[in-house]
């Protein structure tokens, strides 16, 4: 371990803090970051998805952002190969590496690996749209945990993109999530990481900052902006981009099939419920720091824990 390169994870729920504080090691040693979400990745998703603004990019450059169309789909394993490209690149400049963000998935398959899995299949993908439509998500999920009980368990009924995926690949190929894995060898990460989960001590707080975020969003023009997604006529409700927490709401919104009080609640309540898979994810996670977002040396913790790693001398 002590012979491999240094990186970093910042990991945590959604409006936890995440970007300030890689922000904050960007300017006390020689670093790069590397957004790790998967809202980040796309183009024209600015407000909902709270992408660093222009001027902040330009102080505080971050890789992964605005590298895809809506209409292009990226996955976890886009991702694995763009980040360990990167992160070789990084490590040859003589810099370290941090990954900050909050899609979860995009960590696991970094660390873990990626097996090889079917490609998808629109038309089965297509019948799985039609049918929870039609009985709901929670249906889908009770139809996953029959054929691939390990991935259901995993997985949460409110995370349909995840729920189909899992199901498409059964149905595609026989074989379960697992069984692909099974089958498969991963080379190890090549990397020494300090791991880090940021999150405030109190879920109320998390609550408030989500549902304050939420209004904020709006009154900078989030529906303007998903009204823009929606004029530009090649996109639906099915690509991952328009899946995306808050965009789904909103674009329901614009169909007519919410009222603006329903959407601002569900949407209030997506993001509640996406921060609350996210901190299970890191509650069954190994070798993590945890630390309060609310602590005012939060910034003076992370540095030391680093410099006790033996990753940067800050």
């Amino acid at each position: 371990m002590n012979n491999l390169p240094p990186a970093i994870f910042i990991m945590g729920p959604t409006a936890s803090g995440k970007t300030a504080l890689a922000c904050k090691m960007y300017d006390k040693f020689p670093c790069e970051i590397i957004s790790v979400d998967s809202a980040l990745v796309y183009k024209e998703l600015n407000i909902g998805s709270a992408k660093p603004s222009p001027e902040e990019l330009s102080q505080y450059p971050h890789h992964l952002i605005d590298i895809r169309d809506p209409s292009e789909p990226y996955s976890a394993m886009d991702f694995r190969y763009d980040a360990l490209k990167l992160m070789d690149e990084i490590t040859q400049r003589g810099k370290v590496p941090i990954l900050v963000g909050g899609t979860m998935m995009y960590f696991k398959f970094l660390l873990e690996g990626a097996a090889k899995l079917p490609v998808a299949d629109e038309a089965i993908r297509l019948k799985i749209d039609e049918d929870a439509k039609l009985n709901g998500w929670p249906a889908i999920h009770a139809q996953l945990a029959q054929v691939d009980p390990d991935s259901a368990a995993r997985l949460s009924p409110n995370d349909p993109q995840r729920v189909q995926r899992a199901l498409e690949v059964y149905l595609i190929s026989g074989k379960t999530l697992t069984q692909h894995w099974a089958e498969q060898e991963i080379a190890p990460f090549p990397y020494k990481v300090v791991q880090f989960a940021l999150c405030p001590k109190e879920r109320k707080t998390l609550h408030e900052r989500i549902e304050k975020r939420f209004h904020d969003m709006l009154e900078q023009g989030f529906i303007e902006e998903v009204k823009a997604l929606q004029d530009r006529g090649d996109l639906d409700a099915s690509l991952p981009a328009i899946r995306a927490v808050g965009y789904r709401q909103v674009w329901e919104y614009l169909n007519g099939e919410l009222s603006y009080d329903e959407m601002v609640f569900k949407g209030v309540v997506a993001t509640r419920q996406l921060a609350k898979r996210q901190i299970t994810w890191l509650r069954s996670w190994s070798d993590l720091h945890w630390l309060d977002s609310e602590a005012e040396n939060l910034a003076h913790s992370a540095l030391k824990i680093v410099e006790s790693e033996a990753i940067v001398v800050a």
